[in-house]
This record gives C-alpha cells, structure tokens and sequence, in this order.
C-alpha cells in the first residue's frame, strides 16, 4: 500500500549547531528533534500574534528531521529515514552473505529504497557492503561527508551575570551542495507555510543571534510503500505516551525496540531565559511499538506543559511552554 506524505526540505546557508541533552557544545546533533522544530514554529506564531490553537495543537504533526543528500538544485535528492531499533539486526545467513556487526552498527541512516524494504519484511537489508557508506546505507551515489562537522573556540557569558566568562568549543555542521535536513507533515499545513516562512530568517538551533542555522526551504511529496497489515508500527517522531495504560499495551509486543531521550531546556522567553523549563522524556524516532493489525498512518502522542513549576515564578510566566510529543507512526513488519 502507497501512503503519500509532504516534505519540508531546510537547505542551510549558514552553519548550524544542534544542541544534545547534556548541553555539550562542542559535538552537534546531525538532527532536529520533531518538538524541538514544532516549538519553534510555534513561537513564529506568536512572535507576530497568531493566536496559538488550545494546547498548542497547530493541527499538523511532523517527523523529526532527517538528512538528505542533494548534489545541487537540479539534482534528485536521496532522502534518508532512521534505521530503527530491532532487537537484533543480524539473522542466521551465513558468514560470507554478512557483514561485520561492527559496520552494521555506524550505520544510522537507510535511503528510501531500503526503508521501504526495512518496514516490509523481516529480512536482513544489511548484506551488502558496498551500500554502506559511512553511516549511510544506499546504493546510490553520495558524498558520505555531505554533513560535515567544524569544531571554533567561543566564550560563554554567565546567564546571570554573576560568573567569570569561560571559554568553550563549539561544533558546527555544515552542508554540501544542496543538501540539508527534511521532515514528513500530515494535517493541514496552513499554519505551518506561515510560521516556516518566518523560521527561515529567526533561524534555528543554537547562537541564532550570530547567524547559525538559517536557511530556505523547499517542498515535495514522498512516496513510501507500507505493509498492508502489521502488528507492530515504527515512530518517526519523539513520542510521549497520551498514558500508561497505552504505553502498556504498546510495550507488550515481543519485538518492541526502542529508545528515549530527556526532554527540556532552558525558557526562551525573555525575561526568563535563566530558567530551565520542566523535563519529560520522549521516545525517540525509530522505536517500534505493538499497535495490532492495522494498515494505516497512525498519530498518537499527547502535547505537554514544560513550565516551570516554580511558586515564585510560575505566575510571571503568563503563557504555556507547550512541547509536543504527537507522533507520526507507520506501520513495519518485524
């Protein structure tokens, strides 16, 4: 079965840092988390006083974003979608058909041809060698270092003003030709075109103020072929669970993989920006859950009030800090 999405692609033409949950600057993320993009699109909104939907349901769900290489404008992009976690990764061929479980293991992105044959069968994509191209797996042709690192030394100021400044190490991305970051989007997208428009100049990711992580965007449609029943289904979003009585059941499958990170940071509103918000922890893109039998595009999730449970403070923060844990499922055979 053929399931259509739209795609956002960011093509960066300025460097980029994504922050990691220890707050080390000097590696950078190769990716934007699906809440972290939705919250800034959420604050373009309100930079221009777009009235925010209740509960910050801007009535549109996204994947996080993934790489894409792209030689130059003209060229065919070759889009990437995570791996995913299974519990094991190596089947019971024989020496000469595998590959080591160590090159198995660098790899972190699987191109669309593969994807589709990762969600659809239980069979090892992972035989042949010569698809494997850094932490890349395609055979199609591809600079592996299209997302390439630079680490500069920069100074940190106290957020408080009451600490020496210290120096530290920043890591920056940078990309080649056209290539950049994209993200799958189902629902109605009207508000998404406004805030997007927006984001492309406030930019995103850490040391905007210096002008990291601005960019032009483009958008497509993907194709991706999905098995017809299954009973289990692949998040391609951070996830929060809308309870535990669901997180129960999707956690009852004997082939659930998966994977979480720590959810929070520091407020961004002015005059806050000493406070961090409340933290929460997210399932990350990847996991695969039991869902039943189903051969639909599933949303499930929950959004939540990250404010900071402050006495002292809570009242002068007159507005939520939504983060949005909805995420994009689709269905994958295991």
């Amino acid at each position: 079965m053929k399931n259509k999405f739209s795609t956002y692609k960011l093509h960066f033409t300025t460097p980029l840092h994504i922050g990691d949950a220890r707050d080390d600057y000097s590696i950078s993320l190769k990716t934007i988390y699906s809440d972290t993009m939705y919250a800034a699109l959420t604050s373009c909104l309100a930079k221009i006083g777009k009235s925010i939907p209740d509960k910050g349901d801007l009535g549109f769900t996204i994947s996080s974003l993934f790489p894409f290489y792209q030689k130059d404008k003209d060229s065919k992009a070759v889009c990437f979608f995570p791996k995913g976690y299974k519990k094991s990764e190596v089947s019971n061929n024989t020496v000469e058909e595998l590959i080591t479980a160590k090159d198995v293991k660098k790899i972190q992105w699987i191109d669309t041809d593969y994807f589709e044959k990762r969600i659809n069968s239980n069979e090892n994509i992972y035989t042949n060698a010569n698809s494997i191209q850094g932490e890349y797996l395609t055979k199609k042709e591809i600079d592996k270092d299209f997302i390439h690192s630079e680490i500069s030394p920069r100074v940190a100021v106290s957020r408080t003003n009451e600490e020496d400044a210290t120096p530290f190490y920043m890591d920056r991305l940078y990309f080649k030709g056209n290539s950049g970051l994209y993200f799958l989007v189902q629902g109605d997208t009207k508000l998404l075109d406004i805030a997007i428009d927006i984001l492309q100049h406030e930019g995103i990711g850490t040391d905007r103020n210096i002008g990291n992580g601005f960019f032009t965007f483009s958008k497509d449609e993907i194709e991706l072929a999905v098995p017809e029943n299954s009973d289990y289904m692949m998040s391609l979003s951070l996830f929060i669970p809308e309870s535990k009585e669901q997180l129960s059941g999707m956690l009852s499958g004997k082939k659930v993989g998966y994977d979480f990170v720590r959810r929070g940071g520091w407020v961004t509103t002015s005059p806050f920006n000493s406070l961090r918000k409340s933290a929460i922890h997210a399932f990350m893109h990847g996991s695969v859950f039991s869902f039943g039998t189903t051969d639909k595009i599933h949303v499930k999730g929950r959004i939540v009030d990250l404010k900071p449970n402050l006495s002292d403070t809570e009242q002068k923060i007159d507005h939520p800090i939504w983060r949005n844990g909805k995420a994009l499922f689709i269905p994958v055979i295991i």
